[in-house]
């Protein structure tokens, strides 16, 4: 039940993206107003628009729900696979699955290395501009892993 409905919703999703779709439900709806006159706009006439639009949004909500959860995870795959690649610090992977206060801690964590890197950068004095390919040797800063590398998790 649940791989019938993902192969649907993806199915689902996927034709409702396409310029196509929309066009043909704009026609439907200039078909429909066209037709007002004929059915002297009655209730029936207007019943008709209103019951479709309404099934249609209603089944909507359940598949642009499964496409955003599906979507949501590969980002975070994704993510956490190059957290892991970069030897980024490692507390972030899975963050998704925290606590909302272990993500508020996790984010005032972050908030205070970036404010400690900034004085420290400060501390340094300006920064001459990189070195050009006639010039001797690069310049040195601290990198960014460095500075990862002081953040613990909570």
């Amino acid at each position: 039940m649940h791989d019938l409905f993902n192969r649907m919703s993806h199915a689902v999703s996927k034709a409702t993206g396409q310029p196509t779709t929309f066009v043909v439900a704009v026609l439907l709806v200039v078909v429909w107003a066209i037709s007002g006159p004929l059915f002297g706009f009655s209730e029936t006439w207007q019943l008709v628009i209103n019951t479709g639009t309404t099934i249609i949004t209603f089944l909507m909500v359940f598949v642009l729900q499964s496409s955003q959860n599906r979507d949501g995870l590969a980002v975070q795959l994704k993510l956490d696979e190059l957290i892991l690649a970069t030897k980024a610090e490692n507390s972030f992977v899975g963050a998704e699955r925290l606590t909302d206060d272990e993500i508020r801690q996790l984010r005032e964590l972050c908030n205070t290395q970036r404010v400690e890197a900034e004085h420290q950068l400060e501390a340094e004095g300006p920064r001459r501009p990189p070195a050009r390919a006639h010039e001797k040797g690069p310049v040195s800063r601290p990198s960014s892993h460095s500075r990862r590398q002081k953040l613990k998790a909570p």
